[in-house]
């Protein structure tokens, strides 16, 4: 007995042509689905409001802290102040490293920056952040865009010397230069001076004995070409254990919110 059906002619070229059609659109459909994804890596948990304020001061010296005005993240719109600034320095947390060109959900630097770098550096920071909040952008777009306004001008290297100061007790970031995306909790105390169009052999220096130039954008642009370097100045280790020290109850908020802010033994 034969149990199959036979269609006529035309329903047979119209059975063809559908599955061709429904074959054909996946294909059309995978770009979309990989942008979608990207966009929804884009996306970045809000941090517990009062953490984020007290995680972002810990980037200055005590005596800086009262005076200087603090931005949290909202990720759906970017930065915004909760304390006004009476001293000239900012601090915030920095969830987007631009220079990577990826989003990741666990990057976070609290980071400061003097009247000079709160000019010329900090509203990088602010497109990035509004930018990734969009949800318009992927992070290879949000870099190359980034690239194209350092180039016309729009964004400018720091006019004069300056400081900004990281001396928060852990950080979680990126070790390294753009070329290798590996990222790590690390215990670095230190202090960075703007070094535009620097690198590392013109101040003599020595990333494992002393100071040292930092400039990613020097990956992206070619050596000495970089507009935002730092001349970077690691804590001493007796300071150094004096902040971890002085953060204790700063460390065990962090690592009770997220595990992956313990420090590992030798601060990484």
């Amino acid at each position: 007995m034969n149990n199959s059906i036979s269609l006529p002619k035309k329903s047979q070229k119209f059975f063809f042509l559908l599955v061709a059609l429904l074959i054909t659109s996946q294909f059309l459909l995978l770009p979309i689905k990989s942008f979608c994804q990207k966009m929804a890596n884009a996306k970045l948990e809000k941090m517990p409001a009062d953490l984020e304020r007290d995680y972002a001061l810990s980037a200055l010296p005590p005596h800086l802290r009262k005076g200087a005005a603090v931005y949290l993240l909202d990720p759906a719109k970017g930065y915004y102040a909760v304390q006004k600034g009476t001293n000239g320095f900012i601090c915030f947390i920095t969830r987007t490293e631009w220079e990577w060109g990826e989003f990741r959900e666990d990057l976070t630097m609290p980071i400061s920056f003097d009247p000079v770098g709160t000019k010329a550096i900090f509203p990088v920071y602010q497109d990035v952040a509004a930018m990734r909040a969009s949800g318009k952008f992927t992070a290879k777009q949000v870099k190359d865009i980034v690239i194209d306004r350092i180039r016309k001008g729009i964004y400018k290297a720091p006019s004069s010397p300056g400081i900004s100061y990281m001396l928060a007790p852990v950080m979680r970031g990126y070790p390294g230069d753009p070329n290798d995306n590996k990222i790590m909790t690390m215990s670095m105390p230190h202090y960075m001076f703007y070094a535009p169009y620097m690198n590392t052999t013109d101040i003599g220096g020595d990333k494992d004995q002393g100071p040292f130039v930092g400039n990613p954008d020097n990956t992206v642009f070619g050596d000495k070409k970089g507009p935002y370097g730092y001349i970077i100045m690691p804590a001493g280790e007796v300071e150094a254990a004096k902040i971890v020290k002085a953060g204790s109850d700063l460390l065990k908020r962090l690592v009770a919110y997220k595990s992956y802010y313990k420090i590992k033994a030798g601060g990484m």
